[in-house]
């Protein structure tokens, strides 16, 4: 019997590959395609290491463990200990139930207690488990179309205002993207023109950070008393919007007028041309889910969809 090694490594990275796509979908992490391509390569290794001098390690739990615990951390990073072994935990309960799946398909289809043994040793010997192949064929386009939002169809029916949305930011020479929660406790407004605010931590976003913003974080009171100066660019967006409880001793909070601010979910995109941002060092998110609250008159713009 002739063992093709490279298609049964292939067939085992696409499995990797899903198992951790389908983890970050249903956890609504933020993740990056290439990292999961990583991970899922970390882990076709142990089927190269099974046809080695290494291959007695290979069944060892221990072993197996370690791979899945560089794979998960390969995918999806460490932020906390919670995080963290929340995802995989999530990445061992997709396993064992896909291969519940497959198992059950597997004998549901081509159960024969004659022939069983040798049928599936040839499938295994040769090209790999054909139920195996079917199910990558078909998984791989129901987590593109899954990672797309539909996903929350599945889940139980939630508030409006406890919903992420993604928010996108620039003001001036500074550009980012994180996830927002709707909060309906967020009832901050510009107390003249009533704009709304948005409160962004800075914790969350990636890449260099103007000082301007750093500075409206940690040193507002002496902002509003003349004693620091910031950016021109910044202070002529600058509007003071009284806060009653947004974690911060001062009772007032510096909100920025950007030059684009825009939402969107998994239905539409909208812009809000009234909306201010203020800061925040802190995270907002413990685990790291979103990194700004959005103010719900900013999702009640959200546009209607026709639906006739």
């Amino acid at each position: 019997m002739t063992l093709y090694l490279d298609v049964i490594w292939l067939l085992n990275l696409l499995v990797d590959f899903f198992l951790l796509w389908l983890t970050g979908i249903i956890l609504k992490r933020q993740y990056a395609l290439w990292r999961i391509a990583i991970g899922s390569l970390i882990g076709s290794v142990i089927i190269l290491l099974a046809f080695s001098p290494f291959a007695h390690f290979t069944g060892n739990p221990l072993v197996k463990l370690l791979f899945s615990v560089v794979m998960v951390y390969s995918a999806f990073g460490y932020r906390r200990w919670r995080y963290y072994m929340s995802n995989l935990l999530m990445f061992y309960f997709v396993t064992f139930f896909t291969g519940g799946i497959l198992i059950g398909t597997h004998y549901f289809i081509s159960f024969d207690p004659s022939t069983e043994s040798s049928m599936l040793l040839a499938s295994i010997r040769g090209f790999g488990d054909p139920i195996s192949w079917v199910f990558v064929m078909l998984a791989l386009p129901l987590a593109w179309y899954f990672s797309k939002g539909r996903v929350d169809s599945i889940e139980h029916v939630k508030l409006q205002y406890d919903q992420l949305l993604q928010v996108k930011i620039q003001i001036d020479d500074f550009h980012c993207t994180v996830n927002g929660l709707v909060d309906s406790g967020n009832q901050l407004q510009d107390p003249i023109s009533k704009s709304p605010v948005m409160i962004l931590s800075i914790a969350e976003i990636d890449g260099e950070i103007p000082d301007a913003m750093k500075a409206l974080c940690h040193d507002v009171d002496d902002i509003f008393s003349g004693e620091k100066q910031i950016d021109p660019r910044w202070s002529d967006r600058m509007r003071i919007v009284p806060a009653q409880s947004v974690g911060r001793s001062s009772q007032l909070l510096a909100a920025i007028k950007p030059d684009s601010l825009v939402l969107s979910d998994h239905e539409a995109e909208w812009i809000i041309p009234n909306g201010l941002v203020a800061f925040r060092e802190e995270p907002l998110s413990a685990d790291g889910n979103f990194g700004a609250i959005v103010h719900p008159k900013m999702a009640a713009r959200k546009p209607v969809l026709n639906v006739s």
